[in-house]
């Protein structure tokens, strides 16, 4: 099962436009999860239309409308492999013991709001995952997002993608 893992994509604030690969890597994946931040409802509309599965949380740039339609946390399993999606988790020291903490029942959890790539396992086991943002780098020298293969019910070949600068 192919997934796409991506958060703060801020159309138009900041881009007009989502990257013609992560359009590309929708469309193939099985499952695509977005860790908020989407800002307009044309985008999460767009999502809705070319995901075949699509888990989204709503994020602090989110105004009523997106919230109205997502929640704040989302579960769903993956050949048995337990994930959870969240837009914050707070500050990087100590995230992999308060996330470990606040959801005990999940294998996997991804999140957003920093916009910088993370990828750590906490003591328990549980994975931590941030894909960056797609269009807004932030401090990061590239714009990014994550794809990854459940097989077997093991989370393989996860793979950081760097994006240029949008337009």
């Amino acid at each position: 099962m192919r997934l796409l893992l991506t958060s703060d994509t801020h159309v138009p604030k900041r881009a007009r436009e989502l990257p013609t690969p992560l359009l590309a890597e929708m469309d193939a994946a099985d499952v695509v999860l977005h860790a908020g931040d989407w800002v307009d409802e044309a985008t999460l509309d767009l999502f809705e239309a070319r995901a075949r599965r699509l888990v989204g949380v709503c994020g602090n740039n989110d105004g009523p409308e997106l919230r109205a339609r997502l929640g704040e946390v989302a579960r769903l399993e993956c050949e048995g492999l337990r994930f959870g999606v969240v837009h914050e988790t707070g500050a990087s020291q100590g995230r992999e013991r308060r996330c470990a903490a606040r959801f005990p029942d999940l294998d996997v959890l991804v999140f957003g709001h920093s916009h910088i790539p993370w990828d750590t396992c906490a003591p328990t086991g549980l994975r931590l995952l941030n894909p960056g943002s797609p269009t807004d780098r932030r401090r990061q020298p590239y714009c990014t997002y994550m794809t990854a293969e459940v097989t077997g019910g093991r989370l393989v070949d996860v793979h950081l993608h760097r994006l240029p600068p949008p337009t």
